[in-house]
C-alpha cells in the first residue's frame, strides 16, 4: 500500500511542475493549493531534496523546484524514494538475502510476475503524464 507520504510527494511534484515559472515555489503556496499541512510537507520535501528530486533555497525568493523536466521523472522513482522498495515480498527486493527456498518456492513466480507488473506500471508513467496541460 502506498502511504500518505508517497501520495503527497507525488502531489508536490505535480504542483511544482504545473506552477514552474523558472523560480522557486514557496512551500506555503504548495501547501495551500494542495490542502496539506506545511509542517508535514517540510518533512516530505527534505527527503525529496536529499534524494535529488528537488532543489531547495531558503530566504526571500526561496522555496523548491524540480531538478529535471517533468518527463524525466518516473512515478516509480518518486514512490520508491518515499516508500522504499515496492516489491510485494521481501525475497524480490534488490540486495535482499537470497531465500533458501527460492529454487523450490511455488509462489515465487506469481510474486515475481506481480512485481514486474507494478514496476512496469509505475516506471512507465512520468510526472509529465500527470500534469494538467
Amino acid at each position: 500500500m502506498i502511504s500518505t507520504k508517497g501520495r503527497y510527494a507525488l502531489r508536490v511534484m505535480i504542483d511544482l511542475a504545473e506552477h514552474d515559472d523558472g523560480n522557486y515555489t514557496p512551500l506555503k503556496d504548495v501547501a495551500e493549493r494542495q490542502g496539506i499541512s506545511k509542517k508535514y510537507l517540510e518533512i516530505i520535501v527534505k527527503d525529496m531534496v536529499g534524494g535529488g528530486l528537488l532543489t531547495g533555497a531558503s530566504g526571500k525568493g526561496g522555496g523548491y523546484k524540480l531538478n529535471r523536466k517533468p518527463e524525466d521523472y518516473t512515478v516509480g522513482e518518486i514512490l520508491e524514494l518515499m516508500e522504499g522498495p515496492l516489491a510485494p515480498v521481501a525475497c524480490l527486493i534488490t540486495d535482499a538475502n537470497e531465500c533458501p527456498r527460492a529454487d523450490s518456492c511455488q509462489t515465487l513466480p506469481i510474486w515475481a510476475e506481480f512485481d514486474a507488473l507494478v514496476h512496469d506500471f509505475f516506471y512507465g508513467k512520468t510526472l509529465a503524464d500527470m500534469v494538467k496541460p
